[in-house]
């Protein structure tokens, strides 16, 4: 009951941050316009920042780095898996582009923004549970620039290995690799500052993300996200359905009770934010995925404590 208490309070906090970005927007102190820039310092900026400052928070050693590597192969078959399998059921639906934004958003979720504040406050004694995110962070910018931007534009061809292994999040975790693997920081090595950079723009990351669904909750009609009984079917799927399958499967891998449970709690946050954000890029259904994103996001203050009352029997 205190991790229930723990998570819903947790979740709740991060659900104020959007309240300066409705209403900077409703109020008219910024535009409709103003969304873009701060999504792109979001995923060029503060994304890999936060991949780095992941990294360079755990201590590796080679049993850490062999459960990294189980774990970025689980997320990124459960992800490619939930895409091929909602691709097979919508496949006479995918010339409707609700249809393409429901099957990513089933798969892909706020591992890192909301992830890690969630990890934090519910396994706090585990520092090790960060390398869980990075690995999921990987998993979901790979998934997410290659099949997530096919499915949705509809176009093979973002189906590439310059996709998968040069996009911000890589980049930012080809940087840290040398600090993971020293047990160091660029602050040590390089410049004490360094640290300070990117602790700051890295943990920036979940606020500026929660104020651009703020900013994006105040231009998406209310109906759109709150009045769709389709979009609480697909959030049933991705925040209580895929959490309890994957529960299943943690039972049988050989992770330790810390990555096991690490794992799960990230896999009970919300849909991504990218979900959103491609489907602005790409030009579709972007009314779709704001609403799903947001409805997600505000449902997750429900469904991650109710989640996490298994933890225990992991």
């Amino acid at each position: 009951m205190t991790t229930m208490l723990t998570a819903f309070t947790t979740v709740a906090m991060m659900l104020l941050y959007a309240l300066p970005g409705f209403l900077f927007i409703k109020t008219k102190a910024l535009s409709a316009a103003s969304i873009t820039p701060f999504s792109k310092l979001l995923m060029y900026v503060c994304q890999p920042l936060l991949l780095i400052y992941t990294m360079t928070r755990v201590e590796y050693t080679p049993t850490l780095l062999l459960e990294m590597g189980i774990i970025l192969l689980v997320t990124l078959l459960i992800q490619v898996g939930m895409i091929g399998l909602f691709y097979f059921l919508f496949r006479k639906k995918m010339a409707d582009a609700r249809f393409r934004i429901y099957t990513v958003a089933t798969a892909l979720g706020n591992y890192a923004f909301m992830g890690i504040p969630i990890l934090e406050a519910i396994l706090p004694e585990f520092p090790n549970t960060l390398a869980c995110s990075a690995m999921c962070s990987l998993s979901i910018n790979m998934v997410a620039w290659t099949a997530g931007c096919a499915v949705i534009s509809q176009d093979r061809r973002y189906i590439s290995l310059k996709k998968i292994f040069l996009n911000p999040a890589l980049i930012g975790f080809y940087v840290a690799l040398p600090f993971f693997f020293t047990n160091t920081t660029p602050g040590e090595l390089i410049h004490p500052m360094l640290d300070e950079m990117i602790v700051m723009l890295g943990r920036m990351a979940t606020p500026l993300c929660m104020i651009i669904m703020g900013m994006r909750l105040a231009v998406t009609p209310f109906r759109a996200v709150f009045g769709k009984p389709a979009l609480y079917l697909i959030i049933a799927v991705k925040q209580i359905l895929l959490p309890l399958a994957t529960f299943a499967i943690l039972l049988l891998l050989p992770l330790s009770s810390e990555l096991s449970r690490a794992l799960y709690v990230l896999i009970t946050c919300p849909v991504a934010a990218v979900v959103q954000n491609f489907a602005e890029l790409l030009g579709e259904g972007q009314e779709t995925g704001a609403g799903i994103v947001l409805l997600g996001t505000s449902l997750s203050a429900l469904t991650i404590p109710l989640m996490v009352l298994l933890l225990p029997l992991l």
